[in-house]
């Protein structure tokens, strides 16, 4: 039987105002609400640099038992360093997102697309001295590492190779290890506003529940995240996709303005 932590990529817009979150809801009650909703959420504001101490520790008392954050890694160290002699700072930043204890689910490495398999022994190097403590997710963007190589590299250090519906990747399911993280993205910017869905993603969330079926005696975890440029508004396709596989869908109760006439 799979858990399955399904999410968005970020909790934190303010097209979401009135639609997932009360009208003029504080944006510091933002999590504690999303957390009802969905037990997962996938960090996205971590890429831009580690945060403070005392914001990691209100983020994991925030939420309820059992919630899970999947933090990205810094793009510091993913683009900035490209993963070359990284492993201090990414020390240093898995010390303070392991503040999250329990709530910590996976780290994302996301790659950048500049990075090729020419560069596969610099992955290597890094992903093999990562402490074990964790679970790790890597998301390749350049086509040269789709190949068999890639996954037994992967397969070698118990890293999750990330399934990925974006512009320019390919869609694939490849068991590395005994978890799956899945990005659903779309093109970035489609959307201008991010308050519903604006196209039916019906067809691609079926063609994924396809794909994962022959794999799903060898996952025990799935973690599943939705951006808002996929479909318009994450937290519904979210909601869509828990219906589709038989999970519970949780809608936010949100209170209706009173008549004016």
């Amino acid at each position: 039987m799979v858990d399955w932590y399904l999410g968005t990529v970020g909790f934190s817009y303010k097209d979401w105002d009135g639609v997932f979150y009360p009208p003029r809801m504080p944006a510091r009650q933002y999590l504690a609400h999303y957390s009802q909703i969905f037990n997962s959420v996938e960090l996205d504001s971590t890429f831009y640099g580690t945060p403070p101490p005392d914001r990691v520790r209100q983020w994991s008392m925030t939420v309820p038992p059992g919630f899970k954050f999947c933090v990205k890694t810094p793009r510091q160290i993913t683009h900035d360093m490209r993963l070359f002699d990284a492993l201090g700072p990414m020390t240093m930043f898995l010390e303070t997102i392991s503040l999250l204890g329990d709530a910590l689910g996976t780290i994302l490495i996301q790659l950048p697309p500049s990075l090729t398999d020419a560069d596969i022994d610099t992955v290597n190097t890094f992903i093999s001295g990562l402490p074990t403590d964790w679970r790790y997710a890597v998301e390749f963007r350049h086509p040269s590492w789709f190949t068999p190589q890639t996954a037994e590299l992967l397969a070698a250090h118990q890293v999750c190779w990330v399934s990925t519906e974006y512009d320019n990747v390919p869609k694939q399911v490849v068991p590395t290890t005994d978890f799956l993280y899945v990005r659903w993205l779309g093109k970035h910017g489609q959307f201008e506003r991010k308050n519903q869905e604006r196209i039916d993603v019906t067809p691609q969330l079926q063609w994924w529940i396809d794909q994962f079926e022959p794999h799903l005696d060898h996952f025990e975890t799935i973690y599943g995240f939705f951006n808002n440029d996929f479909s318009g508004h994450s937290p519904r396709t979210c909601n869509r996709f828990k219906e589709m596989i038989g999970l519970e869908a949780i809608y936010p109760e949100i209170p209706q303005q009173g008549r004016l006439f």
